[in-house]
């Protein structure tokens, strides 16, 4: 089946990778990935699949250059000017960790908000106990942060703000430029997590006004597990919270300044960087404008089937003129636990989802999803089609109808 097939104006693949069943979980992990991506990996494992920048010998040398045209690549990615300072790590809960606790020290003063994924949220929480001031900022009503409530927290003491750039919740996407010409102008540091955006809507380091981009590979960016990292603006020195080897200078005792290395230790995951390579390219070919109008046009089209259905509570879904968001749309069905939903849909629909408090416990306590253990989540990729979104319909409007019938 081909997404021309299903009658998507956006997207002209040849071919959809096979899957057993209707995956709507991308918010968590993309999947199928591109054959390209599948292949790619395989072929240059088999054929290079030994330790970058630790020899002269003419695989390791080709290992090496995987690894720096794919700092290149992600380099011009994310609109930044020097791919040295595009650092490789296992994810962006990683980065996040090493861009959080490497910034900002007891006595500073920070800005988060509730929209944040825990990969924020913890190490922020722990710099708590240790002497640092965080404000959170809440969301209003239809999931977005006002800036102003951000910028109207600063102190003199304020040293970043740390801040998703889309919800893996309720997929509204925050007016980060707004917050980062602010931070711009006070010389205050913005870490920002792409995690669910890199990859569905363009992310610029300038146009963004941020410092620090942390983001993962194996969402959007279409590559496999356990990659990502970060890209450093040039002028922001984080300071190092590891050591260890880089195949570089290793007479010297202390870790390396020069970046990457500073911020990279021990033998990078170079299957992760091949996939990730391949992810992107595929993304690149397709094109972000693209992939996110079929994502959408899909969303729009599940919103609308599931608002009507009697007993179906949906969160965040209104269209708000001029504000973006992306494919992920949380719901319940009245009187289910989240999980009972995402069984029945599994188990009799043959629709994979995710429910739960999505790492994510202060958008939940906003919305009063807490005290019902959370939302069932539908997360549109790439490889959906119309087909898939109707089954889901199809399969909640049932389950909502089931579950109605029980209280007569």
């Amino acid at each position: 089946m081909t997404l021309t097939e299903t009658s998507s104006p956006y997207l002209q693949l040849d071919e959809v990778p096979s899957c057993p069943l209707i995956y709507l979980d991308n918010g968590a992990t993309t999947f199928p990935k591109p054959d390209e991506v599948y292949r790619f990996m395989d072929t240059f494992y088999r054929h290079a699949g030994v330790n970058p920048g630790r020899s002269g010998f003419d695989l390791c040398l080709e290992a090496g250059t995987l690894l720096d045209d794919t700092r290149k690549l992600l380099c011009r990615f994310f609109g930044g000017t020097d791919s040295n300072r595009l650092v490789f790590g296992y994810n962006s809960t990683d980065a996040l960790n090493l861009a959080i606790s490497g910034l900002i020290k007891a006595g500073d003063h920070v800005v988060s908000t509730h929209i944040d994924h825990n990969a924020t949220l913890r190490p922020l929480w722990k710099l708590e106990q240790e002497g640092v001031e965080v404000d959170w900022v809440d969301f209003d009503l239809m999931g977005w942060v006002d800036p102003q409530d951000i910028i109207r927290r600063f102190k003199k003491n304020t040293i970043a703000v740390v801040m998703n750039h889309g919800s893996n919740v309720i997929g509204t996407v925050q007016d980060v430029a707004t917050v980062g010409k602010a931070c711009r102008e006070r010389g205050i540091h913005l870490i920002l997590d792409v995690s669910q955006t890199a990859g569905m809507v363009p992310v610029n380091l300038d146009g963004l006004g941020a410092d620090v981009i942390c983001f993962t590979g194996h969402k959007s960016l279409m590559g496999p597990m356990g990659i990502g990292g970060m890209y450093v603006r040039e002028g922001v020195e984080i300071t190092r919270t590891r050591a260890g080897g880089t195949g570089v200078k290793s007479a010297q005792r202390s870790h390396l300044d020069e970046y990457p290395y500073r911020m990279e230790y021990g033998t990078p995951n170079l299957p992760g960087i091949a996939g990730l390579n391949a992810g992107v390219k595929w993304v690149e070919k397709q094109g972000i404008e693209a992939i996110h109008r079929h994502e959408m046009a899909l969303w729009t089209r599940l919103r609308d089937g599931l608002r009507p259905i009697p007993g179906v509570t949906l969160y965040c879904a209104e269209d708000v003129p001029g504000k973006e968001r992306i494919s992920v749309l949380s719901f319940n069905v009245d009187g289910l636990e989240a999980m009972d939903t995402g069984t029945m849909l599994d188990v009799d629909y043959n629709i994979a989802c995710r429910t739960g408090l999505h790492c994510t416990p202060m958008v939940h306590e906003h919305l009063g999803t807490d005290k019902i253990h959370g939302t069932v989540r539908f997360g549109i990729g790439a490889f959906n089609t119309e087909t898939h979104i109707d089954a889901a319909i199809h399969g909640v409007r049932e389950i909502a109808e089931m579950q109605k019938n029980r209280k007569k």
